[in-house]
């Protein structure tokens, strides 16, 4: 069973910035992607961006700008880095892996709120 983390969370004030990692380790041996997505109380889980094994980034149109995926050599770890925060960008952020198969594991979130 892989575990999947989140951390890098944080209280920030608007207009700062934040880079959020999640890392992967044991239950899988290869990842196809990992994606980001954030939720607030009430509402649906949404789509951030994704990053592939084959380093192909894809955005939602609302992250376009001001958030930036990454990752590290191993492949098991990603990044999302945030800048010029807002408010509205308040929410619990998680990482989801899927693998080669299309299992899909989700990590338990990280908060980042953002002060206004």
């Amino acid at each position: 069973q892989a575990q999947v983390v989140e951390s890098g969370g944080g209280l920030v004030q608007a207009g700062g910035s934040l880079r959020l990692s999640c890392t992967t380790t044991g239950g899988t041996r290869s990842i196809n992607a990992i994606g980001w997505y954030r939720q607030t109380p009430g509402n649906q889980r949404e789509f951030i961006g994704e990053i592939s094994s084959a380093g192909i980034i894809i955005y939602a149109d609302s992250a376009k700008g001001r958030f930036t995926i990454s990752r590290d050599n191993t492949g098991n770890t990603a990044y999302l880095q945030m800048i010029n925060l807002k408010p509205e960008d308040t929410a619990e952020y998680y990482c989801k892996v899927t693998t080669p198969r299309a299992v899909v594991y989700w990590g338990r979130g990280t908060q980042v709120t953002v002060s206004s």
